[in-house]
């Protein structure tokens, strides 16, 4: 029986490991866009936010969007409340703003168009310059998604 499920663990485990967007960080980012000067895709979530993971398991569950995404953009994670590091982005640098027991990141606030009534998820497309290209608020399902990269990619 442990034989079999190590098996099992084995053959399946590519399957989970693999189909995942996988994610850089603003402090990689520069030294990424060096490398491999790609658009840049931001998504901005929530921890609480029960729409943004019923979007992130479907974006990654979506086997071509997930390589659409891999080999030709770099992909930023970004958790609107709990990240609490200093971030320099376009030569700015922006902190964590505490709120008593919860507080948001500045660089979301700076990102947003919506400042005031923040909407989660938030994607943020940037060409290989860092220049806005698309702006989207809410849920963006796989289908429209892929569409939208695609256009970007083609134009």
């Amino acid at each position: 029986m442990k034989k079999l499920t190590i098996f099992l663990f084995i053959m399946l485990c590519p399957f989970f490991c693999f189909s995942q967007i996988k994610p850089v960080n603003f402090a990689d980012l520069e030294i990424q866009q060096k490398k491999s000067a790609k658009p840049i895709i931001i998504h901005i979530y929530t921890s609480w936010c029960s729409v943004c993971k019923i979007e992130s398991f479907k974006l990654n569950k979506d086997k071509d969007l997930v390589k659409l995404i891999n080999e030709n953009f770099h992909f930023i994670n970004f958790e609107a409340e709990k990240t609490k590091e200093k971030i320099t982005f376009q030569g700015k640098e922006f902190q964590y703003s505490s709120n008593g027991n919860s507080g948001i990141h500045e660089l979301v606030l700076a990102l947003s168009k919506n400042k005031n009534e923040l909407v989660y998820p938030l994607w943020i497309v940037l060409d290989k310059n860092q220049n806005l290209i698309d702006y989207h608020e809410g849920i963006f399902t796989p289908k429209k998604m892929k569409q939208k990269l695609n256009e970007i990619l083609n134009y």
